[in-house]
């Protein structure tokens, strides 16, 4: 009986969040756009304390915008890179320092205070993705070889290497900094212990393509992307399937969780970002666009959702847009 009651007060109390969550973005649905670039974006993300956004770009640049009250202000422009810049991350505490994986054979930091590249690392290989691990000591690279490159941040050298024989698609970290994810190609994900690099665990996560792979800033939660359309929450200590988001209908792309951890957003070629409540699966928002989606990031104190997508120039639709945008200014 008292199992049931507290079932009962736990599905209101979530039922209420919802609702309150979907009133709030009836309030703060304005977006912000910014055009900065000369081709599409491919990541975009928010500096630890909030204060920094940065666009990475198939023109080879590193875009860094400020947040206003309401708005967004270009503030400088890395360039350096001879290739796409297709992933970008920043330090997790350090708020001035950015990560970018570029299709170059490069990874580089950047120090937005100095507004110079302060590392330059060479890898083996086109570079697609980049995770900096919570402990701020390890930047891990992933190629189009599926090869990955893991690096030590403090004295900015090569430690390890590890070769996949699979499609290696997104690379992540726990929170601890001590395991270490990636979603593949048969739909699964592997699990390696860092920094001895030994598989733990390989999680049949989708039945297609696993895309993408994020954690929830608490460390409770990973959710996964797919090509099946679905994106799937998973415990991160029971490594089990909580439930699923199913209102996609195209492969998933991109995903990011709030910085409460109460959110999930995620976007594919559907027309639309699907935002949803973690704990009950709910949809609380949605976000129309005009074409496919890249990249999305919630800004890690406020409801503020950067995206970019495939947009075309409004007045040569052969030409990429080069746009970001931010969702979840007030309307008011």
């Amino acid at each position: 009986m008292l199992c049931g009651q507290l079932c009962q007060i736990n599905m209101a109390a979530s039922n209420s969040r919802v609702d309150e969550l979907t009133s709030y973005f009836k309030t703060h649905n304005k977006i912000k756009e910014q055009q900065s670039h000369s081709a599409k974006v491919h990541s975009v993300g928010w500096s630890c304390d909030g204060r920094l956004l940065a666009s990475g770009s198939f023109d080879k640049c590193v875009c860094i915008f400020s947040l206003g009250t309401d708005r967004l202000k270009q503030e400088t422009t890395f360039r350096g890179h001879g290739g796409s810049v297709d992933q970008l991350c920043w330090h997790s505490f350090h708020p001035e320092l950015l990560s970018t994986a570029s299709g170059d054979k490069t990874m580089r930091i950047w120090d937005t205070r100095s507004q110079k590249c302060t590392a330059n690392i060479a890898t083996r290989g086109e570079n697609i993705n980049i995770s900096w691990s919570p402990d701020g000591n390890t930047i891990a690279v992933g190629n189009k070889e599926d090869l990955v490159t893991f690096i030590d941040a403090r004295v900015m050298k090569i430690r390890a290497e590890e070769q996949f024989n699979f499609e290696v698609n997104e690379i992540s970290w726990n929170k601890d900094s001590d395991t270490f994810y990636l979603t593949n190609g048969q739909g699964c994900v592997h699990i390696l212990s860092y920094p001895d690099l030994e598989l733990l665990h390989v999680i049949k996560a989708h039945p297609g393509t696993c895309i993408c792979i994020e954690f929830d800033p608490t460390g409770r939660y990973f959710a996964t992307g797919s090509a099946d359309a679905l994106v799937s929450l998973w415990d991160a200590d029971e490594l089990c399937c909580l439930r699923t988001f199913s209102r996609l209908e195209w492969p998933v792309r991109t995903i990011s969780f709030s910085h409460d951890g109460q959110l999930l957003a995620a976007a594919s070629e559907d027309l639309v970002i699907d935002i949803g409540e973690v704990e009950t699966g709910e949809k609380v928002a949605d976000i129309p666009v005009e074409a496919a989606t890249f990249t999305v990031a919630w800004h890690p104190k406020q409801y503020l959702l950067a995206y970019a997508c495939d947009d075309k120039d409004t007045y040569d639709r052969k030409r990429d847009a080069g746009s970001l945008k931010v969702f979840g200014f007030s309307s008011e």
